[in-house]
């Protein structure tokens, strides 16, 4: 059985991409597999929504563009983390961390 795929809370699309970009600089098609994989396919990102998000978070000096090519011999717009982007993987990392934290609270069942 296919998993359920999940919607994502507005903003949590690019702390993920910060988070697979930490790894190593990716093009945009493998940012997409490696959400999909590491998310046991719950989380599939379609283009339409992770190329603006790269744009955007582009603009905002998070990551940066370098054209390379690939393993199949193709030219592809790679992406990777700058000092900037680091920076905001670390504290969006903690704030949502603390976000869900307070959200579990909430929904465990009060302790008599």
């Amino acid at each position: 059985m296919p998993p359920e795929r999940l919607e994502l809370p507005q903003g949590t699309l690019e702390l993920l991409i910060l988070q697979v970009l930490e790894m190593e600089p990716q093009h945009g098609w493998a940012i997409s597999e490696r959400l999909n994989q590491r998310s046991n396919g719950a989380i599939q990102v379609q283009q339409g929504s992770l190329y603006p998000a790269l744009h955007r978070m582009e603009r905002r000096g998070l990551i940066r563009p370098d054209w390379r090519v690939t393993d199949n011999g193709r030219r592809a717009k790679y992406y990777e983390l700058t000092a900037r982007g680091r920076k905001e993987l670390r504290a969006e990392t903690a704030s949502w961390q603390k976000l869900t934290e307070a959200v579990a609270l909430i929904l465990s069942p009060d302790e008599i």
